[in-house]
């Protein structure tokens, strides 16, 4: 089977265009590491932004980040087990809680407006 490449590429499937703003956090030897998130089934998945405001407004304008293009996060981000990224998520309102005194998250779920698995 041949490999595919780019122009083989669904031309309906929405990417987007230039370097994404990636959220980071200060490492232990003080360099950068991509921060992660959880989507609302629990799973970790990186994030990228198509702007500054969106990140801000989901994450705050304190939230340090990056600019990587869509397949260099993919590309660090899959050797740490992480298959999605996620593009410009929004944060959803925690679950209602089920029992009475089980903790609620500490941290809302993600709500993705676009989500790309890591194909193989």
């Amino acid at each position: 089977m041949d490999s595919l490449t780019i122009e083989d590429a669904d031309p309906d499937e929405r990417r987007p265009a230039g370097p994404l703003y990636v959220p980071v956090r200060l490492g232990s030897a003080g360099g950068h590491q991509l921060r992660f998130l959880r989507d609302e089934f629990g799973a970790r998945t990186a994030v990228g932004f198509t702007s500054a405001e969106a990140l801000a407004a989901v994450l705050g304008r304190d939230q340090r980040w990056i600019r990587l293009a869509e397949p260099a996060l993919r590309a660090l981000s899959a050797p740490l087990g992480v298959a999605r990224v996620t593009i410009d998520p929004v944060l959803a309102p925690p679950a209602p809680r089920r029992r009475h005194g089980q903790p609620q998250p500490q941290t809302p779920p993600l709500c993705a407006r676009r989500d790309h698995a890591l194909s193989s």
